[in-house]
């Protein structure tokens, strides 16, 4: 009897646990595809946004090595890509103008913004049917590809740029925003 009751309670919170795991991924109610893509758009865009924020503004042009982009120009190249990406979907929405040249922190934040604003209206454009159709793209992601993996590509070369900007406040003695758990 006591192993049951320990069997029901073990299995209860393990259901709490995925509950609570699925509703931070994708919120609570998220049940599609697109809602799914949506939270993880959303997620990468608090990520990337955080770090950004989180270094000084008279480093934004540091470099840890000079063949190295300084740390505003990686900010402005997840902008930029995923402005590029983005734009093959074939979205109604249209792609927002970036100023490339942007140095200072307060420029270089606004043209992110602008970046990540066109992304989540490109995304909520599509529907679970419409993220799996095969749209043209650039190539080096081949002649077709869905319009998921579009996005995931965003996700994952914005995530990379991310592990770069990592060490870049890191040296400057900050703590990324997504590693400070406790002052780790």
């Amino acid at each position: 009897m006591r192993q049951g009751i320990v069997f029901v309670m073990a299995v209860a919170a393990l259901a709490g646990a995925a509950t609570s795991f699925a509703q931070g991924r994708g919120g609570p109610g998220c049940t599609t595809l697109a809602c799914d893509t949506q939270a993880d758009f959303d997620r990468t865009r608090a990520t990337i946004t955080g770090i950004a924020d989180a270094m000084p503004e008279d480093k934004f042009g540091f470099k840890p090595t000079p063949a190295q982009r300084s740390f505003g120009e990686q900010v402005m190249h997840i902008a930029t890509i995923d402005v590029a990406l983005l734009g093959t979907l074939g979205a109604k929405t249209p792609a927002p103008m970036l100023n490339a040249k942007a140095t200072t922190k307060a420029e270089v934040m606004a043209e992110l913004q602008k970046s990540y604003d066109y992304g989540a209206a490109v995304i909520k454009e599509f529907g679970d049917a419409q993220l799996v159709e095969r749209v043209k793209s650039l190539p080096f992601l081949g002649p077709t590809v869905s319009r998921l993996r579009v996005i995931n590509f965003a996700f994952s070369h914005a995530q990379d740029i991310y592990g770069q900007m990592a060490v870049y406040v890191r040296l400057n003695g900050v703590i990324p925003p997504a590693s400070n758990r406790g002052g780790v």
